[in-house]
Parts: C-alpha cells; structure tokens; sequence
C-alpha cells in the first residue's frame, strides 16, 4: 500500500501559514493597559533587524525554506564554510523558516515591523535547566500522606510496580526523578500587544520559555 502525502492545496496553505517569522532575545516582563483599563502581563522580546542568507525552492532544495542571520559574532568564532556562505559576515545564529520567500531574496531585511498589534503568534526557547528534579517538581506527584508514622516519604515516588514483568524490569517512559529542564518549549496562541519598530521591541502576552537574553523564535499561526 503506498501512503499519499497531503494534496498540494493543503500542503500549499500550510505553507502560507507561516509567512510571518521573526528571532528576539527575552527581555524583561511588563504590563500593558488597553483602551478599556484592563492591564495584561507581557514579556519583552528585543530584536535587530534579520538578514536573508538563503532562499529554498522545492525546484532546487525540494522544499520552500527562508535562513536567516541573528545578531552580530566575530569572525573567529565562525568556520570559512559559514562565512563564505553568508559572504563574510559572522552571524550569532543562524535559523530556517518552511516558508515561501514571497518577495524576500538574499540580502532583504526582516524586522519588527513585520508584526503588528493583535497578531496571534506562538513562541518557541529553550527552558531554563533545573537540574536533578524529583518527581514532586518533575511531574507533579502528590507525595505520601503526612500521617500515620510516615517519617522520610513525604517526597518520595512511591511503588513503581513491575511484579507481573518480565524479570521486574522498569518500563520506558516512567516518570521518575531525573534531569529536568533544558529542553525546547512551544507556547501557541500568544497575542502581540504592541510593536516598536523604532527600538525594534515587541511585547508579547503572557510568559514566553527561556532565560532572560535567551534566543526565541517567534512565528505567526
């Protein structure tokens, strides 16, 4: 049986869904007041104006992608393959968008302004690393009861069961305590509050993921 992909339609819409993309690094949080008195808490995104390195086509690359450069490095730090690609300017990151171009070509800039007020938009970062977590933090157990003798459980994960397994081993996936933290976070349906071209600042509603002067990507449903 051969399995279809999407019809080019859908596929094409999908495409178009994400037309809007931009890079920033987590600032501080605010609050923001609309017409009526009602006070909404936002994050600060700070960003600079974006480069276009490459351009993807589906008749070259086989699918429609924009890169761009973030930011200023030294050239140092960025390999001769980097640099010859980006034509000698040493980028802090660089990142692809599945995109359509549309009227973008190499060397165009992408700024704040590609925004606007009230635009629906999701965030991705990478979380803060919390380190060694338990499972109270971790997953959210409840812990043992505070009753009855219970002296040093109060925290503690419990039976993990395993009986009726072959040898009693431990079944991928369990939620125990481990490494927390760390990973990369999608948060969807964030609404922009406001735009400043000037200084280049978009506030965002709500908690984005990351640390303060982390990198985060922010894409237009």
């Amino acid at each position: 049986m051969v399995r279809k992909g999407p019809p080019p339609a859908l596929l094409q819409a999908r495409i178009q869904l994400f037309m809007k993309f931009l890079i920033a690094k987590k600032g501080r949080m605010t609050q923001i007041f609309d017409t009526d008195g009602r006070v909404f808490a936002g994050t600060v995104l700070k960003t600079t104006p974006m480069t276009v390195t490459q351009v993807k086509t589906p008749d070259t690359d086989g699918y429609a992608a924009v890169q761009v450069g973030f930011g200023t490095q030294k050239e140092s730090r960025r390999g001769k393959a980097v640099l010859g690609h980006t034509k000698g300017k040493a980028y802090e990151t660089l990142k692809e968008f599945r995109t359509e171009a549309g009227e973008l070509t190499v060397g165009s800039e992408v700024s704040a302004d590609t925004f606007s007020e009230g635009d629906v938009v999701e965030v991705s970062g990478t979380v803060k690393g919390r380190g060694f977590a338990g499972v109270v933090k971790r997953h959210g157990f409840h812990g043992g009861r505070r009753s009855h003798g219970q002296k040093h459980s109060e925290r503690e994960p419990g039976s993990i069961g395993g009986g009726g397994r072959a040898g009693g081993r431990v079944i991928k996936g369990m939620r125990m305590a481990g490494r927390m933290g760390g990973n990369r976070i999608t948060v969807k349906n964030l609404k922009v509050l406001k735009v400043d071209a000037a200084s280049g600042e978009i506030i965002i509603s709500g908690a984005v993921p990351g640390a303060p002067g982390s990198l985060v990507e922010i894409v237009a449903k």
